[in-house]
């Protein structure tokens, strides 16, 4: 077996039957530990900026890739965006909140891991993840001058080739041959990405599966002050 065949081949199927199942048992068995673990008491400086900057960026990155990736090809041409268009857009998308997330993430890294407060309190998991998340980052960033090269040259075949890759991911009939044909560091941005759900249900990811809708609904807190009486 090549390693081509073995990293996008099989590979996505190790890291999405991980994060599927690890999820699922350390919801069943660990839900104290199914937390955000926020560290936002320990030390508020920059905190606020840094997280909306982190986290605003990442969500649209993710819907992002979601849409240019998983969202049928025949979707955007139904719409009246090209090939070219559409890669376009993704390049600007991913350019602004990439930054976004990557200012907020180094605000973030530096304080985990050189703020004392915070970094005692920290597990290994804590400080692996977000350098692991942030060196993503970085690799898919490092894409933009290849997109933009395939882009000016009015070549979209790298990124019909990633689309086509992720859809044969998704219906079991994975075709990792497809990526021979993108540059290094796009195999390289997609296998930090994979690891990212490989490892999701060992750390405090696990928060972004769950959120607290039951708080819109739930009943009014009685608060009582003591008083002395008289």
């Amino acid at each position: 077996m090549s390693l081509t065949n073995l990293f996008f081949g099989v590979y996505p199927y190790i890291a999405l039957t991980v994060f599927v199942i690890g999820s699922w048992i350390r919801y069943d068995n660990e839900q104290y530990t199914w937390k955000t673990d926020s560290s936002q008491l320990l030390s508020k400086q920059g905190m606020m900026l840094a997280s909306n900057l982190f986290h605003v960026g990442i969500i649209m990155i993710f819907f992002g890739h979601f849409a240019g990736l998983v969202l049928p090809h025949g979707l955007w041409l139904g719409l009246g965006i090209s090939d070219l268009a559409h890669q376009w857009i993704a390049i600007i998308a991913g350019v602004i909140f990439g930054i976004m997330c990557l200012v907020g993430g180094a605000m973030l890294w530096y304080r985990r891991m050189y703020n004392p407060r915070v970094r005692v309190n920290s597990r290994r998991s804590d400080v692996f993840i977000i350098t692991w998340l942030m060196a993503t980052l970085i690799l898919g960033l490092l894409t933009v001058p290849f997109s933009v090269g395939h882009a000016v040259k009015g070549d979209p075949a790298v990124m019909l080739a990633l689309a086509e890759w992720v859809k044969s991911i998704l219906l079991l009939n994975p075709q990792p041959e497809l990526m021979t044909k993108v540059d290094p560091i796009f195999r390289a941005h997609i296998f930090f990405g994979m690891t990212v759900f490989l490892v999701f249900p060992f750390t405090r990811l696990v928060h972004i599966l769950t959120a607290p809708f039951s708080y819109l609904t739930r009943a009014y807190q009685i608060v009582r002050t003591k008083r002395r009486l008289a």
